[in-house]
């Protein structure tokens, strides 16, 4: 798992009906998986503030032996892409950290569970996701400004083989949506 850090996160997610054809291409890139590790993410709601309403979101993360304590920022308009400020920061332990929380009246209301391999070359990272409950994911995500990021995107989409439309939803909305339609996954087909 990355250091923690305060920054900008954009990033493309795209489902897939499997993980073959896209490590196939990574090893033609040579771009090393960088680690393979299980998030278990549990998000929290506010007593005095709707974060489905603020479009924010507040988790902790456990992940290869580190807790990281996360703020996101409202999605932010772009052409496409998914784009919102990331605050993170480390701590230890994170049940003590969740107590806190609960006694300042937060409530853990969704958790995320995926086995995530990591890609990376310099400037971007590929994550592919298998998450708990919604299916497999491969997600491209900027580490550096680009230019043009949409474009960034778009090539390693390309090199990667990946077909179909980008989902801006993030895990956490997928889920709720599958809860509330039926339906396991985003309401369009794989590729």
């Amino acid at each position: 798992m990355d250091a923690p850090e305060n920054s900008l996160e954009i990033e493309a997610k795209f489902q897939v009906t499997s993980f073959e054809h896209v490590r196939n291409h990574l090893w033609e890139l040579r771009i090393p998986c960088s680690g393979v590790e299980y998030q278990r993410d549990v998000y929290y709601a506010s007593s005095y503030r709707d974060f489905g309403e603020t479009d924010e979101a507040l988790r902790v993360r456990y992940g290869d032996g580190i807790t990281i304590l996360t703020y996101k920022g409202p999605k932010l308009a772009t052409h496409g892409l998914k784009a919102r400020e990331e605050i993170n920061v480390r701590v230890n332990p994170g049940e003590d950290l969740e107590k806190i929380l609960q006694r300042l009246g937060y409530s853990p209301v969704y958790t995320v569970e995926k086995k995530r391999e990591r890609y990376e070359r310099v400037g971007i990272e590929i994550s592919l996701d298998e998450v708990k409950g919604l299916g497999t994911y491969v997600e491209i995500e900027l580490k550096i400004p680009q230019v043009d990021p949409e474009e960034a995107i778009a090539a390693m989409k390309k090199k990667l083989g990946i077909e179909g439309e980008h989902i801006p939803l993030s895990y956490l909305e997928l889920l709720r949506l599958r809860e509330t339609s039926g339906q396991p996954g985003y309401p369009s087909h794989p590729h």
